[in-house]
């Protein structure tokens, strides 16, 4: 089916044809060329101008870097499509989830990341992420800055304690049962390294928009093999990553030519099991974004694996071929087919048979209609085809300028810490009260014990000095003795019988 497809005139920027801003999908089945039609898409953009970011999930993106090497395949593809294929690699970054594997770490604090985003993480139902959403309200409001998920964990702990429990009773309270379930979920969270993720220095998204010295859009790779195993959490980052985005950004319209093209790359690992309200913030944000001049690129397997609000957001769509293996595969082309505009193609049939590199597509024109769907071969990559070498990736990584910025992780005083020095400190002075308290018991018992005490009994000598004969003895010997001492004194003798 591939041979009798219409070659693709040579277009030196086809991706940035015709209201480039708006947003697209590329979709097909595994093995299909979806990879390489993003990295494509992302190299001539980059060659327009326009910075990208895309997630290198598998590790196999790294290579649009460097050259690419020329081959039999490329010579062919080249000739079909009438395409002037020369190698060339794109002025890359290289990032990592919090710095778990090759690349500048990106990192963003709890209270950045949000109650929305951190609950779908989470996996919380809809009244754990009410509390959850009631937590942050009160830490933002104690000036309680949560940083890390140690912070969180800390102001969790806290409004279920005795010390605690008042400071949200006016509000509805926190209960024990779903501070509980929080606690666990974050310990989860925490045991498959999120830890890492959460934290300072805090990446500053605007770095995404960056051109190199000659005017090319630098195209920033996040290096996401080390938790490819971890889906969940490297989508809801990458989501984060969006709406950092558009809440930074100015208003500019729609513009000819975008700020940045971001790729979601196996994006229904996004939606999955996701809460109505991550799915309300997803839909926000896709729609409202371009106004900031930012593209959003889904790239998945099939197109209902896109919500269908998000889906009619997406008026670029390059379609690679599916599968009719089984009865859902079946149900699953017929969907695809109705998202596309009326065709002269028989589109069931036609993609079930594309070849690997071969897409239908279809744009929006410049009056925002979409064109007709176009069956055809897409370009070679100019780039390399595959993953640089782990020497050069890390080479390139640590002579980034971002590097030094952002690679050294910064624990600075927050929730954790201010509650810990105040249960401390509370810790101290009841501990020094209950101290003062015992001192002041012992002094009032000791005190009635002496009054309660019997009177000791009188020595041997008190009894002899008190007593009525040593009294009289006392007196005649004192009598006595004064008259020997007036006569000594005066001269007086005694009388002679």
């Amino acid at each position: 089916m591939g041979r009798h497809l219409p070659a693709r005139p040579a277009d030196p920027h086809p991706a940035v044809h015709a209201q480039p801003a708006r947003h697209g999908l590329v979709a097909g089945a595994t093995g299909t060329g979806k990879t390489k039609t993003l990295q494509l898409i992302a190299e001539q953009l980059s060659a327009a101008g326009v910075p990208v970011f895309l997630a290198d999930i598998k590790g196999d993106v790294s290579g649009i870097s460097a050259p690419g090497t020329e081959n039999d395949r490329v010579r062919e593809r080249a000739a079909d499509v009438a395409q002037d294929w020369q190698p060339a690699g794109c002025p890359a970054e290289f990032y990592a989830l919090g710095g778990i594997g090759a690349g500048i770490p990106l990192r963003a604090t709890v209270t950045a990341f949000g109650p929305v985003l951190l609950s779908k993480v989470l996996r919380l139902n809809q009244t754990q992420e009410q509390s959850l959403g009631l937590i942050f309200h009160y830490a933002d409001s104690k000036g309680l800055e949560l940083i890390d998920l140690k912070d969180l964990r800390a102001v969790v702990a806290f409004l279920v304690s005795d010390q605690g429990k008042p400071e949200l009773k006016g509000i509805g309270g926190l209960s024990t049962v779903t501070a509980g379930v929080i606690l666990r979920a974050l310990t989860a969270f925490e045991q498959q390294g999120a830890s890492e993720f959460f934290g300072e220095p805090e990446f500053d998204t605007s770095e995404f928009l960056r051109t190199s010295a000659d005017g090319r859009g630098v195209v920033s790779v996040l290096e996401l093999p080390a938790v490819q195993d971890k889906p969940q959490l490297f989508s809801t980052f990458l989501m984060w990553l969006l709406a950092d985005l558009y809440a930074d950004l100015p208003e500019v319209g729609d513009v000819e030519r975008p700020k940045l093209v971001f790729f979601f790359d196996e994006a229904h690992l996004l939606f999955n099991g996701a809460s109505k309200a991550f799915l309300d913030s997803i839909t926000q944000t896709v729609r409202l974004i371009r106004s900031k001049g930012i593209g959003v690129f889904f790239v998945t397997q099939t197109p209902k694996d896109v919500p269908a609000d998000v889906l009619a957001q997406l008026g670029n769509r390059v379609q690679h071929a599916l599968r009719a293996f089984t009865p859902d595969d079946a149900k699953a082309l017929k969907a695809t087919v109705k998202t596309f505009p009326r065709s002269p193609y028989d589109l069931e049939e036609l993609l079930t048979g594309l070849g690997t590199g071969e897409a239908v597509i279809t744009v929006l024109s410049e009056n925002g209609a979409p064109t007709p769907v176009a069956a055809t071969r897409l370009r070679a990559p100019r780039s390399l085809m595959g993953p640089v070498d782990p020497a050069d990736l890390d080479r390139a990584v640590k002579s980034s300028l971002l590097y030094s910025r952002y690679a050294e992780p910064v624990d600075r005083e927050s929730a954790y810490e201010k509650i810990s020095a105040e249960q401390a400190a509370a810790e101290a002075a009841a501990e020094e009260a209950a101290a003062a308290a015992e001192a002041e018991k012992q002094a009032k018992e000791a005190a009635k014990a002496a009054r309660s005490a019997p009177k000791p009994e009188p020595s041997l000598a008190q009894q002899v000095v008190g007593s009525g004969l040593f009294r009289s003895l006392a007196r005649s010997v004192g009598t006595q003795l004064g008259r020997e001492i007036s006569r000594s004194l005066f001269g007086t003798a005694k009388r002679r019988r």
